[in-house]
């Protein structure tokens, strides 16, 4: 009769999809008997159980999915050498809170500053909350763009960045943009408009964005949606990468 309720139950246990109940069900229930656990108190550890895993299975798949180069994360970020203020900038954005109010996250900065790997950090810690992230190179994005737009299908590729609670576009304006590619952008920025957060890390100043949009119209609207609700980062900073490189240079 055990046999036959053990087989039942785990057949009903994969119908609910309910991989870590049945498969620790039995564990559970031994320790349940031991301490004498209560019927509640054994259902709620088998809940937390099945809980954690698919948290953690879940975080797995959208760190996976988000194309983020997992290394780097914040706690491979060296902070002390941020500005007081943007440090305190990032210890309040961790929390995640800017998602909800669509807030857009601007890291302006020399080469080699940090600006890509501060953002994609914080996009890992988003992702660790909860929340799907997506990052692309701006010249991948844009190139993604045009080709969906050309196979008429531009509707469904910002359908598909929009199901993400955030996108990283990194070094927007690294690469001069044309006038098509101008326009798919843009077309992205404005879509994404009080929706979603976009993080972006760029190397030139707002007042050199005429280079990546060509027109000063356009420039303007762009620059526009992007700061009406954002928080800037400003990393004036020595290129770590120029001072890793001097420092191994001196140890030679």
């Amino acid at each position: 009769m055990k046999k036959i309720i053990r087989k039942r139950l785990n057949q009903y246990l994969k119908e609910l999809r309910l991989p870590t109940f049945q498969k620790f069900y039995s564990e559970q229930a031994d320790i349940a008997r031991q301490e004498s656990f209560s019927f509640e108190e054994y259902l709620m550890d088998l809940v937390e159980l099945e809980l954690e895993v698919r948290r953690e299975n879940r975080i797995a798949k959208y760190l996976r999915t988000s194309r983020i180069p997992i290394e780097k994360n914040l706690t491979a970020f060296d902070r002390k050498r941020l500005p007081q203020k943007v440090n305190a900038q990032i210890s309040a954005l961790v929390d995640g809170s800017f998602i909800s109010r669509s807030e857009n996250i601007l890291a302006f900065g020399n080469p080699g500053t940090g600006k890509t790997h501060l953002l994609c950090a914080l996009g890992q810690e988003l992702i660790h909350q909860g929340y799907r992230v997506l990052f692309k190179p701006c010249s991948l994005l844009v190139q993604e763009l045009l080709v969906a737009k050309r196979d008429l299908k531009l509707p469904q590729y910002l359908k598909k960045i929009a199901r993400n609670d955030a996108l990283i576009i990194d070094d927007i304006g690294y690469v001069q943009q044309s006038q098509q590619e101008m326009e798919v952008l843009f077309t992205l920025l404005a879509d994404r408009y009080e929706r979603t957060s976009i993080m972006i890390t760029s190397n030139l100043a707002f007042s050199q964005w005429d280079k990546i949009f060509k027109d000063p119209m356009t420039t303007a609207a762009a620059i526009d949606r992007l700061v009406h609700h954002s928080v800037i980062l400003e990393l004036n900073l020595k290129s770590y990468r120029l001072e890793q490189s001097k420092k191994t240079a001196k140890d030679y």
